[in-house]
């Protein structure tokens, strides 16, 4: 049975103050917009789901190489529509990787592990503009096998490979999103 999304974001348990006041300015936003925060209608902020993927031991996070960013990064995108934001997260995960099993690493509080409210600069996406705007992001924390064969999405990155913890913030070129990363990793242990 798939959760609501608003639920889920109700149910989360912020870890500190800035995570308190993270959520409560997500569901604010949720409460003035509605569901158009759920497509990209809404051109000021919209529901995003994220994952980081890690492999068994803990020592490398799966990363791609996002074309429009130019950055190693995580796998995410887009609701569009879709209300069950671990689905989003998996889609995605499997869009921008290939593979096809996941273990979704769950605690105390259920799938979601963090939320954020990411900015997003201006940009372009195939020829169009895109204004800056917010990702109202739920992130999971996924577990796969580095064995299992990894397909690029040639139309959205320009590689894919399993990188060493230690290596994420020499690769990453947003310094905002990778605090996100380590922490992640850190709750998996």
């Amino acid at each position: 049975m798939k959760t609501h999304y608003r639920e889920l974001i109700r149910a989360y348990r912020p870890k500190d103050e800035m995570d308190h006041q993270v959520k409560e300015n997500m569901l604010s936003l949720l409460k003035q917009h509605g569901d158009t925060l759920l497509t990209r209608e809404n051109p000021i902020a919209h529901m995003t789901a994220s994952s980081v993927i890690i492999n068994e031991e803990r020592t490398k996070m799966l990363m791609i190489h996002h074309k429009i960013y130019d950055t190693w990064t995580w796998q995410g995108g887009h609701t569009d529509g879709e209300e069950d934001l671990l689905n989003v997260a998996l889609k995605e995960a499997e869009e921008e990787t290939g593979l096809k099993s996941f273990k979704v690493l769950e605690n105390e509080e259920g799938f979601i592990r963090k939320l954020d409210i990411l900015t997003v600069k201006a940009h372009y996406k195939r020829g169009k503009p895109i204004t800056a705007h917010l990702h109202l992001n739920a992130a999971f924390l996924l577990e796969a096998k580095e064995e299992d064969t990894l397909l690029q999405n040639k139309d959205e990155t320009n590689g894919i490979r399993w990188v060493p913890v230690s290596e994420i913030d020499a690769l990453a070129k947003e310094p905002e999103i990778t605090p996100i990363y380590h922490d992640l990793i850190r709750r998996a242990k």
